[in-house]
């Protein structure tokens, strides 16, 4: 089989929109080696919905650490609900952006990586909210997919257990924290190549160390 390179994310995940940058990037300088599969993790699915302002207090504190971090940035839109929760209408939830990107990896899944990364700076760069249906509207445009067909999609059954399938095979895979990368180089044997935030450099060097064990690299 052809190495696959599974990425454990959350559109929530602060973390995993500074790291997503880093794998794009360091996946494309690899991409004839393996394909690419992109999960959701479902981080944050409240019984009953929760708002911002549960969050907020931390988030405060912790973005800048992302930042100096990941060199990324968080945008003025999203940091006003931050700032300012009791004035906001949010009450994040992973499950809605995990339905949209099992949706929009049936149209183009060489794209997975891609998707994850719109959809992280839709929310924490310009503030959009990931609950809304409209926050998707924009990359529908972008990519040229067909708006009727995506919000049907969006609110069936299927595309909703296809979405929790993937929350499930996260917590089969082991991941207790985002972002997680694996390296899958036959039915039986993965490699964990990150747990949480690693540089390009780290992350380079630890698919090469497993492209070489596997003689996929000299």
């Amino acid at each position: 089989m052809q190495p696959i390179l599974i990425y454990c994310y959350d559109a929530y995940c602060g973390w995993c929109y500074g790291f997503s940058p880093v794998l794009k990037k360091v996946a494309t300088e690899f991409s004839n080696h393996f394909s690419v599969e992109v999960l959701s993790g479902g981080m944050i699915l409240p019984e009953q919905p929760t708002p911002i302002g549960v969050m907020a207090p931390y988030i405060q504190q912790a973005y800048k650490t992302v930042e100096n971090t990941t060199g990324i940035t968080f945008g003025e839109d999203y940091l006003w609900h931050i700032f300012h929760p009791e004035l906001s209408d949010w009450f994040p939830n992973s499950e809605k952006p995990a339905i949209a990107l099992c949706i929009l990896k049936e149209y183009f899944p060489e794209k997975q990586l891609q998707f994850a990364g719109d959809l992280q700076y839709a929310l924490n760069f310009e503030g959009r909210d990931l609950t809304d249906d409209e926050a998707y509207r924009h990359l529908l445009h972008q990519y040229q997919i067909p708006e009727e067909e995506f919000y049907r999609k969006l609110h069936e059954e299927t595309y909703k257990e296809k979405a929790y399938y993937e929350f499930a095979l996260c917590k089969q895979l082991k991941v207790t924290g985002y972002p997680a990368l694996l390296l899958q180089t036959s039915e039986s044997k993965l490699y964990l190549l990150a747990k949480g935030f690693t540089d390009e450099a780290t992350l380079r060097q630890r698919i090469k160390n497993v492209l070489k064990e596997v003689q996929i690299l000299p």
